[in-house]
């Protein structure tokens, strides 16, 4: 599948989801997450503890030892081994910051259709493009 160590699994069918796995393939230098979208056959291979259901309203990591993030506390996992979002997951780590992130980022989920359809992520797909990884399927 690939080399990088962890994989994020996302809602590829979202565009607010895709636009922001985009912006990690940039952010990411050290390529040290793979981007799998739940349409991969692999996806329910990678966490098959995981429902779809489950799969689909948050996104996911699955470390090498295979512990997963959910929600929240995927962005805080992910942000501390990708330097420019190094300040955002220390963020995450204050007391109590988690717990709100949460609530916040379940909201956006739940929302998330209506959010991508707002903030017109679907045009900013087809405009940014995603940076070429041999790690990711995107």
């Amino acid at each position: 599948m690939s080399k990088a160590a962890h994989i994020v699994l996302y809602d590829d069918q979202c565009p607010l989801c895709t636009f922001q796995m985009r912006v990690l393939t940039w952010l990411d230098w050290l390529n040290t997450i793979t981007l799998l979208p739940l349409s991969h056959p692999n996806a329910s291979l990678v966490a098959p503890q995981v429902t779809r259901e489950d799969l689909l309203e948050a996104i996911h990591c699955v470390t090498p030892e295979k512990k997963i993030h959910r929600g929240a506390r995927c962005l805080r996992f992910v942000g501390m081994r990708i330097p420019l979002l190094v300040p955002m997951a220390l963020f995450l780590w204050i007391p109590g910051v988690i717990f709100i992130a949460e609530k916040v980022y379940q909201w956006i989920s739940r929302n998330r259709h209506l959010l991508s359809r707002l903030f017109g992520c679907k045009e900013a797909c087809s405009i940014m493009p995603a940076r070429k990884r041999g790690t990711d399927v995107l």
